[in-house]
């Protein structure tokens, strides 16, 4: 048995929505340290183009905005056009979004049920083919959704369509799986807890504050979630399948009490 390229990358490619920050950047950054060549998609040109530089020639900027079914395909499409085929997907682009019950805004559910659940389903259709052209027996392709401990537990927010959307990823993926494991593709996920970025604030700004209620002491860093990334796309995580991996420092399963506080 020789495990020293278990969690090697050398050779692969890879696709991550949402990669020019937050919990995307950090899966960017470290698929590329261990070899492999990242194309990162988000929304805002510029700011996509300027982390591929920053991230260095391993780094490809594909700009697009996949909240729609056609966003979806022009990524798709763009992505083929540049490769002939894909060992790794991330759907990772996410919107959240907060408000009371009695205001509740059916924009505010639409926009997030649009990104969270139905465009990783619609990208991961339009991929299929560059999936496939990457899969075998012995190197399965990979699809890796990044839910959150909200579609696991409650939390005391008024972020409905958000933990409505992250609760159904969860299932989605192993839906996925069961039908792409024939293709030689494996579907899993990650359910991130309290990590720095723009969506999670509490987590940027507070960090101290926040690591009070977590059971480890800490919030997370860019290496506990680039961890479990190159775990899940490397030979590393071949045999798991249809699987959410929980990386929150035991806010879901190693807090006392309800867990609706934490």
């Amino acid at each position: 048995m020789d495990t020293s390229t278990l969690f090697s990358l050398e050779g692969k490619t890879a696709l991550v929505t949402g990669g020019s920050r937050g919990i995307g950047r950090m899966i960017a950054e470290g698929f590329i340290a261990q070899g492999a060549k990242v194309y990162i998609s988000s929304r805002k040109a510029d700011v996509c183009d300027a982390v591929a530089k920053e991230l260095g020639p391993n780094c490809i900027s594909l700009p697009q905005d996949v909240s729609t079914v056609d966003g979806c395909k022009a990524l798709a499409s763009s992505f083929a056009e540049a490769e002939s085929k894909l060992d790794i997907l991330v759907n990772n682009a996410g919107a959240a979004w907060g408000m009371p019950f009695e205001e509740f805004t059916e924009a505010g559910w639409d926009k997030v049920m649009d990104l969270n659940i139905k465009s990783p389903f619609f990208l991961l259709q339009a991929l299929h083919n560059s999936l496939k052209a990457a899969a075998s027996a012995s190197q399965p392709a990979k699809v890796i959704n990044i839910t959150s401990i909200d579609g696991q537990r409650l939390n005391p927010w008024d972020t409905y369509s958000y933990q409505a959307s992250k609760s159904a990823l969860i299932y989605l993926t192993k839906r996925l799986a069961a039908r792409l494991v024939k293709d030689q593709i494996n579907v899993t996920s990650i359910a991130p807890g309290a990590f720095p970025s723009e969506m999670n604030r509490a987590a940027r700004d507070h960090a101290a504050d926040v690591s009070n209620s977590i059971p480890c002491g800490r919030v997370g860093v860019a290496e506990d979630m680039a961890g479990s990334a190159i775990y899940l796309a490397s030979r590393a995580g071949d045999y798991v399948i249809g699987d959410t991996i929980t990386v929150d420092g035991g806010m879901v399963h190693a807090a006392l009490g309800t867990g609706i506080d934490a």
